[in-house]
């Protein structure tokens, strides 16, 4: 073998080894970074985060928080202090969190997980109240959400007298507690799409809320909830006369949930704009960001691609979480709590490695993280619109490319083998979630033949 082909392979181990990113010689926009000019650079020394603001200033986002993805109660009570701590001020239970996941795990298939129209077990209510309370202890703002229509054996606004009050008790139950945000999340739904009835529901709700509570806040997601509000294919008039029937009888003070300029990927003020405009009504931003929807993937690098002036539109930030991989997802969370507190001073490489230092007590352990994040850089910095993509099956489509793949794939997994060995020794009580996906994903690169 050549020297100078040893050179090459070598340089290429190095490019994919883990993160294979080039670091920008000088800051970029957030909306621009991407995987040829980002990797992970520690900083010497903490500075405060989030990024302090300009003398006078207020938050960017006047609401900044997160939501679970089927957390269960224990993985709520987790996070709920790193959100204080990362001057976060609000946080919204996931809708599956509420269907019977103990007893039908699978959700999506199963339609008795969700029966909405029965009281919740006393377990759930008795751990739902704790989460409450701790969050009232913190100074955030907890808001409760229900998808009825989502996989469910009945629909809400399916015309029956009694449907609205059987939803309601959840509602009631919530607001007893002192909650004062309440959300009604009708996405992803197939049946009862009808923006009429919806909206009287929606409606009907926060009357009931605002009868007992003048305070009480209310946020409605919508079944068209991403894009420019200008009907897009595959159904554009569907989606302009959707939107236009809310914008008519949706009540004026409900917020209404928004996830960008697509379900995921950049976030745009121009698109905010324009759907704002075409559905009436103030926005709440639902940033579909590092949520992995429960696939097997990690998104551990920054938020990228939100314009620094978004909140001159929108008034709320939520970011979408991973599902099993809660701890490692404090992380790309203190990005996102670093944008949507001081946006026209973000920046994703200050923010990712400020995160790392702010989770972590050494040296050793900072790298090791800069390392899981290079392995995981997240499908924004990647170009991708997949939330379940996978960052290292990914390189070994890269690595089958190259000249000698074979020789490239072995210095690759020999990377990974070494870091998935010190996360267990350098943090061998938390990650164990994220342990268990690096471990499957190298399992997974040894069990694929190259071509």
């Amino acid at each position: 073998m050549s020297a100078s082909f040893c050179k090459t392979l070598w340089c290429a181990i190095g490019l994919v080894s883990l993160g294979g990113l080039q670091a920008a010689e000088t800051p970029s926009p957030a909306s621009n970074y991407s995987r040829a000019e980002f990797r992970v650079v520690l900083p010497a020394a903490p500075r405060p985060f989030p990024e302090p603001l300009p003398a006078g200033a207020a938050p960017g986002f006047k609401w900044r928080g997160t939501k679970g993805w089927a957390w269960t109660p224990e993985q709520y009570l987790a996070e709920i202090p790193h959100l204080a701590r990362l001057k976060m001020n609000f946080l919204m239970n996931c809708y599956l969190s509420l269907f019977d996941l103990e007893q039908h795990p699978d959700w999506n298939q199963d339609p008795d997980s969700n029966r909405w129209w029965e009281p919740l077990p006393d377990a759930k209510r008795l751990a739902f109240e704790q989460i409450v309370r701790e969050c009232q202890s913190r100074g955030i703002e907890f808001c409760f959400g229900m998808n009825p229509n989502l996989k469910s054996r009945r629909i809400v606004n399916d015309g029956k007298s009694d449907s609205l009050d059987l939803l309601w008790q959840h509602y009631a139950w919530m607001q007893d507690l002192g909650v004062k945000w309440f959300n009604l999340s009708l996405d992803d739904i197939a049946h009862g799409c009808d923006a009429s009835t919806q909206a009287r529901v929606a409606n009907e709700l926060f009357r009931r809320l605002r009868a007992h509570d003048p305070a009480a806040q209310f946020i409605f997601c919508p079944t068209f909830y991403s894009g420019p509000g200008l009907g897009q294919p595959p159904s554009p008039l569907e989606e302009r006369t959707y939107l236009e029937t809310l914008k008519r009888e949706l009540h004026p003070e409900i917020f209404v949930f928004w996830t960008g300029d697509a379900v995921v990927g950049k976030i745009t003020r121009r698109a905010a704009e324009s759907y704002r405009a075409a559905v009436g009504h103030r926005l709440f931003l639902w940033d579909n960001y590092p949520v992995n929807d429960g696939y097997a993937a990690l998104h551990l690098g920054p938020v990228v691609g939100r314009d620094p002036d978004l909140n001159a539109v929108v008034e709320g930030y939520m970011s979408n979480p991973h599902r099993q991989q809660n701890e490692i997802n404090r992380l790309p969370l203190a990005t996102c709590a670093d944008y949507a507190y001081n946006p026209q001073a973000y920046d994703p490489v200050r923010s990712i490695g400020q995160a790392i230092w702010l989770f972590t007590a050494s040296a050793e352990q900072r790298q090791i993280l800069a390392d899981l994040v290079d392995a995981y850089p997240g499908f924004l910095i990647c170009g991708s619109d997949k939330t379940e993509f996978n960052a290292l099956l990914k390189r070994h489509k890269q690595i089958a490319q190259m000249p000698q793949s074979r020789l490239v794939m072995e210095g690759y997994l020999a990377r990974l083998e070494r870091l998935s060995a010190d996360l267990k020794r350098i943090f061998p009580t938390c990650y164990t979630a994220t342990k268990a996906r690096l471990d499957e994903d190298i399992g997974i690169l040894k069990n694929t033949p190259l071509k």
